[in-house]
């Protein structure tokens, strides 16, 4: 045998003693199933047979690559430029993937971000009609990850001049762009959906402080403000996106107008307790209240006209007059008395014949809450 031959096979030897030594050695396995359809993976490097192998590829990052590349074509089908609504197996396969474990909304939130910079109003429409879907019906870190974000949608000078129904499309894009602005900024501020937040009397706004529901409410009034100001006629709603726009709204609507209610009611049972100013500045929320009670159901009454089952509309009621009345007159007294009155809970305790709070333990004024709250309540348990 050639000397230099020797040489080479005496080096590979002692390499192979060497390896050994060290405790390691290379061995080609074959790769388990891959889910997913993700591509097999390279040979694996494991330790010596007497060793416990070392942890094996994560496969769920691998179904993490191929259903975020699944969400990328999902939200790109979802967007397109037909002048219909976003399609519903795009929709459902977008929900799917944010409520799996560890699906990353980071990246979903880009594409569909970049798709609200387009030109065309029609783009822009279905990617926030998307966005809103899956702000209502997926996983709350979705909407947590946009409210964390600096700026979400910057859509105010928006227009599309491309075509004529550009004109007046653009204006209602306008409008809901600034409501899921709205409702990711009460998020931040609240620390939760208050859509989704517990109901009844153990719920989140039947146990706020008096603190919490004077910096609570305006939150709420801001976004219920951005929501009714969408303000589209029936003969306005010609296509099938600002259709769905329009049902995600009213959906969202009486969710908000029952944690509203909620805050309000819990508001008047502290009133005839609070000091002056905190009076004022109650009264002057519980007056805006009934203006936007006004506006949903003329709200509501757009919904009857546009193909939403009447069944599904709660008849809302205007509240007594004689409650507003009272609550200016419990002010006025304050004021006339230098914020000098006691509580009414404390002439209550000292005389059991002057009543605990005059005009929320009334009948008709908790007859009227509790008849709207239940009407409410009716809806969301079936939806």
């Amino acid at each position: 045998m050639p000397r230099h031959n020797a040489a080479g096979l005496r080096r590979q030897r002692e390499e192979k003693v060497a390896q050994r030594r060290a405790g390691l050695y290379s061995v080609t396995a074959a790769a388990p199933p891959v889910a997913c359809g993700a591509p097999s993976l390279p040979p694996l490097v494991r330790k010596r047979r007497d060793q416990t192998p070392g942890p094996s590829p994560s496969w769920l990052t691998v179904c993490d690559a191929h259903m975020g590349s699944s969400a990328s074509k999902a939200a790109l089908g979802a967007t397109t430029d037909e002048p219909t609504e976003p399609e519903a197996k795009h929709l459902a396969n977008l929900i799917q993937y944010i409520n799996g474990t560890n699906m990353s909304v980071e990246h979903l939130a880009d594409i569909l971000s970049e798709k609200t910079r387009s030109s065309s109003w029609v783009v822009v429409f279905k990617a926030l009609v998307t966005v809103h879907h899956l702000m209502v019906h997926g996983n709350e870190r979705f909407i947590q990850h946009l409210a964390s974000r600096n700026s979400l949608f910057t859509l105010h000078n928006f227009l599309d001049k491309s075509v004529i129904e550009g004109y007046a499309m653009s204006a209602f894009i306008r409008r809901y762009s600034r409501y899921l602005n709205e409702k990711s900024l009460a998020y931040r501020l609240i620390a939760s959906d208050i859509t989704k937040t517990k109901r009844g009397m153990g719920g989140m706004m039947r146990t706020m402080d008096t603190k919490q529901l004077l910096n609570t409410l305006p939150v709420i009034q801001t976004q219920f403000d951005a929501l009714l100001n969408f303000n589209a006629n029936p003969d306005e709603l010609t296509n099938g996106i600002i259709h769905a726009a329009f049902v995600i709204l009213f959906k969202d609507s009486l969710r908000l107008f029952a944690a509203y209610n909620e805050g309000i009611l819990n508001l008047l049972d502290k009133y005839f307790d609070m000091r002056k100013n905190e009076c004022k500045e109650s009264l002057d929320i519980y007056i805006k209240f009934l203006e936007r009670t006004t506006k949903l159901v003329q709200f509501l009454k757009v919904a009857e006209q546009v193909g939403i089952d009447q069944n599904n509309i709660p008849r809302l009621t205007q509240a007594p007059r004689s409650l507003l009345e009272a609550l200016k007159q419990h002010l006025a007294s304050l004021e006339e008395n230098n914020d000098g009155l006691l509580p009414y809970s404390l002439q209550h305790a000292l005389n059991p014949s002057i009543p605990n709070n005059p005009v929320v333990k009334a009948s008709a004024s908790r007859a009227w809450f509790a008849g709207n709250i239940t009407r409410l309540y009716d809806y969301i348990s079936n939806h």
